[in-house]
């Protein structure tokens, strides 16, 4: 019997190694060959991909058709999964992928069609631009044809891989819009219904503008609101509702730049920080592409966007550019009269398990259209538009100067960025690039008919420039950056709060000349200084129950005015802030929620808001429970450390498990890494005590935080930096899956150029036919 069970046992450990053999083999088998030479009907001359230690993708190329075909190339051998999401995602069929747990979100984008749009922007597009994507597509095409085992994802899914396409490279872009501007949708929504709810002076009271603005100019929007308006009479219960929603992360990212007047070189210098979702891979691909144009060498050295042919953020040594979301107001909804004419078309959704699902678009002459409360609203957005995308972006690598970069800036069409130059001259320069809908006066709100057709839908033109301002610095951190003066016709897409803008600021006039290093402090600059106010007022209430609030207190004393790993005070000040919030508003927007209209959007400006009830204490809002404003602080508190410790010490109610860094962890994960048992997690980055938060320039939460850190200076690049937060390759068994991550979670300064080539790819042109 003990024999047979030894030989049981045994049997079964060899199945196990023989599978996890078997696994690994296929894994090893679908690594991409990096060096050969090869022939090809798709280069015009000899075409040269190298990698370096890090992976870094260093392009030679004798045209910029040429270099997009081995970028391409690259992409498919690094990023081929990646590439497939992006496109799924923002075609609306994930659901053929991961089943029917995605055709809720499958369902919301084919309201917009892209696939459709996709065609007739590349029908739109210059001759120059369709023949790069053609290229582009050959390389990904031709990456994908050396596969002899497709990489993990496609096995573990059983889904079928469709071979790359022009348009796909479209859908990318059409990804971007989604992550960038997809809150704009429900924004304009939920103020309209804020609005219609509970009236002009609620709605006044909820969304004005707040303190915290660092708009370019010095411009400054004063509220107008001076007396808080009654609780909505409609809501007939004050009881405290259970609403956990919390703030949208500021996706969109910082930037700034000095002029060469504050470096010690003279040369101009850039920082830009993108604020993304984190995930393995990384949504950027560390590139340099090496070409002729006009017979003029080009080299781009920075990080391009697995589906497109191009360098999103980088520099060429004479201009360095960045992006961070402008939130200019690109959405209009249209409220439908009750007799106006539509007619709807059907989409046809498969799942995994081959099921088709029929999702019926209602579509007006002004575009889709959705139902809410009975009412029927259109959209207009700029990204249902031909002139939303381009390949614009590619010129950037032939500029000369800054002034060479605003010409190319006003012609990129991507969804609207602030984008932020500094040339090797000295000179900077801000203006906003990328799409932007013209507008005679932007709202907030729905509009009418009448309202809409008064204004017509063309892109915008006459757009502000700034240019070598006399304090030689230009920031920009998602808030407002226009003029107060442009902000009627350009509006407001959901402005970040203005905090982290004021901040960045602050960080750039306490010293009167900037290296790298000194970039990279401001971007980790975790300095709380929005919540100091919160922790003056905890700390305040807390004192007046001070044998309950003992432990609590030290805490708060010893909490570092920062989001740093060991502070267990920081932790309880943000979710402090968080209770209190949902106790005021909790039910206002909970109702919003339960019309199908996503609230989050209105918690970014509710700030002034909240403060203005703290002081005047109005008995209007206080909940049944509560006997006063003291009395629903201290319970909001109570609630928070509850909620705290229930999650991350259940057991012990231990304060200690409360520092920021356990609480706020950074885990960069891959998305089926969850789903695959036992060795799952070995395609994860290691998970790293937080650092940072919103409302500082050092953003990060669990799986959202800075998807780049770059940091330039034309003209002196061997001291430049770019940290990304995984490896260049997705593939788990490549050497470079991992490298690169350690100098993020680290905080240390990759650099931007590329070390010694390790491996290298050629390509050869045919050799033409001989009569």
């Amino acid at each position: 019997m003990i024999n047979w069970i030894k030989w049981s046992v045994a049997g079964v450990v060899s199945i196990a190694v023989l599978a996890v053999g078997a696994v690994y083999f296929s894994l090893w088998l679908s690594l991409p060959t990096l060096d050969g030479n090869s022939t090809t009907k798709n280069v015009d001359a000899h075409t040269q991909l190298s990698r370096d230690a890090m992976g870094h993708a260093v392009i030679n190329a004798a045209t910029k058709l040429d270099a997009a075909y081995a970028l391409g190339f690259a992409h498919g051998q690094d990023r081929l999964f990646q590439m497939d999401l992006l496109r799924r995602s923002a075609s609306g069929a994930l659901s053929e992928w991961v089943g029917d747990i995605a055709l809720k979100r499958d369902k919301s984008i084919r309201f917009h069609q892209f696939s459709t749009r996709a065609k007739q922007v590349f029908e739109a597009l210059p001759l120059s631009q369709k023949q790069l994507l053609i290229r582009y597509s050959h390389g990904v095409n031709a990456a994908i044809d050396e596969y002899n085992i497709l990489p993990f994802e496609y096995i573990v899914t059983g889904v079928t891989l469709n071979r790359w396409k022009p348009t796909d490279s479209i859908l990318v872009a059409y990804s971007m819009y989604l992550d960038l501007q997809g809150s704009q949708l429900n924004l304009d929504l939920a103020r309209t219904l804020l609005k219609e709810k509970y009236g002009e002076a609620i709605y006044d009271f909820v969304t004005q503008p707040s303190n915290y603005q660092a708009a370019l100019d010095g411009s400054v929007i004063e509220s107008q609101v001076k007396d808080i308006p009654e609780y909505p009479s409609s809501l007939s219960s004050l009881d405290n509702v259970a609403y956990n929603a919390t703030e949208l992360p500021d996706i969109g990212s910082n930037n700034w730049a000095v002029s060469g007047n504050l470096t010690p070189t003279g040369h101009g210098m850039l920082a830009n920080d993108m604020h993304l979702g984190l995930r393995v891979p990384n949504i950027w691909y560390r590139a340099q592409l090496n070409y002729k144009e006009n017979n003029e060498a080009v080299s781009m050295t920075g990080v391009s966007l697995p589906g497109l042919p191009s360098i999103v953020v980088g520099t060429n040594d004479h201009v360095a550019w960045g992006f961070t979301n402008a939130n200019l107001d690109n959405v209009d909804w249209i409220a439908l009269p009750e007799n106006a004419p539509t007619t709807t078309e059907e989409e046809h959704i498969v799942s995994s398990n081959g099921t088709s699902h029929v999702y019926p678009i209602v579509k007006s002459e002004y575009g889709p259209v959705r139902e809410i409360n009975g009412k029927r609203y259109a959209l207009n957005w700029v990204a249902h538009h031909p002139f939303a995308v381009n390949l614009s972006i590619v010129n950037m690598g032939t500029v000369k100067s800054v002034e060479d970069g605003i010409t190319v800036g006003r012609t990129i069409a991507i969804p609207t960025q602030n984008m932020v130059m500094a040339d090797k001259e000295g000179s900077i320069a801000w203006l906003p690039a990328g799409a932007v809908m013209h507008r005679e006066l932007a709202s907030n709100v729905a509009l009418s008919e009448q309202q809409f057709t008064a204004q017509g839908v063309k892109p915008a033109e006459n757009l502000p420039l700034v240019l070598n301002p006399d304090n030689d610095r230009i920031w920009t951190a998602n808030s407002r950056v226009i003029a107060a003066n442009d902000l009627a016709k350009l509006g407001n897409g959901g402005y970040a709060l203005g905090a982290r803008g004021l901040q960045i600021k602050a960080r750039l006039f306490e010293k009167a000349q900037f290296t790298e290093n000194d970039f990279y402090a401001i971007q980790l600059d975790n300095n709380a200084q929005f919540l100091s106010p919160w922790h003056t007022l905890l700390t305040g209430i807390l004192a007046s129950q001070r044998i309950e609030f003992k432990p609590d207190i030290s805490y708060l004393n010893t909490w570092g005015a920062c989001a740093c790993e060991s502070s267990v005070g920081y932790t309880l000040v943000k979710a402090f802030r968080r209770h209190v919030i949902q106790n005021l508003f909790g039910q206002i927007l909970s109702e919003i929620d339960n019309d199908g209209v996503d609230s989050r959007g209105l918690l970014r400006g509710i700030e002034p808001a909240v403060w203005q009830l703290i002081h005047t204490q109005p008995t209007s809002w206080l909940q049944q429970q509560h006997s006063s404003f003291d009395a629903l602080l201290v319970d909001a508190y109570r609630s928070a450390k509850n909620e705290l410790l229930d999650r991350f010490s259940p057991v012990d109610g231990d304060l200690t498990e409360l520092a920021w860094g356990k609480v706020n962890a950074l885990s960069v994960e891959h998305p089926f890494s969850s789903q695959i048992p036992l060795v799952g997690d070995a395609l994860n980055m290691r998970t790293v005590d937080g650092f940072g938060d919103t409302y500082m320039p050092a953003v990060q939460a669990p799986k959202f935080g800075a998807s780049q850190r770059f940091f330039a200076r034309p003209g002196k690049l061997d001291e430049a930096v770019l940290t990304l937060p995984s490896g260049q390759s997705g593939h788990p068994l490549s050497d470079y899956f991992i490298k690169g991550f350690e100098d993020y979670a680290t905080h240390g300064a990759t650099p931007l150029l590329p070390g010694a080539i390790e491996h290298t790819r050629q390509w050869y042109p045919n050799p033409k036919p001989t009569r």
